[in-house]
């Protein structure tokens, strides 16, 4: 079994995410996962759960937040 690194639960169906920079992360839930690896949207600070956009390496979550911010 592994801990959730969020949540801290001890669960015998953990996953793991490795991120592109080699960090591996572990989760219990989908929630966690996301609470701790979604980014946040630089213009309404919300977090970015589907495709989201990027512009001049900031990250929105829509293009009105990135046409908002120029």
């Amino acid at each position: 079994m592994a801990r959730c690194e969020v949540c801290g639960n001890d669960y015998d169906l953990t996953f793991t995410i490795e991120t592109q920079d080699g960090a591996r992360h572990v989760f219990d839930s989908f929630a966690c996962a996301i609470h701790r690896m979604a980014p946040i949207c630089e213009h309404c600070r919300v977090q970015i759960i589907g495709q989201g956009v990027e512009s001049g390496g900031r990250w929105f979550c829509g293009a009105h937040c990135a046409r908002a911010e120029g």
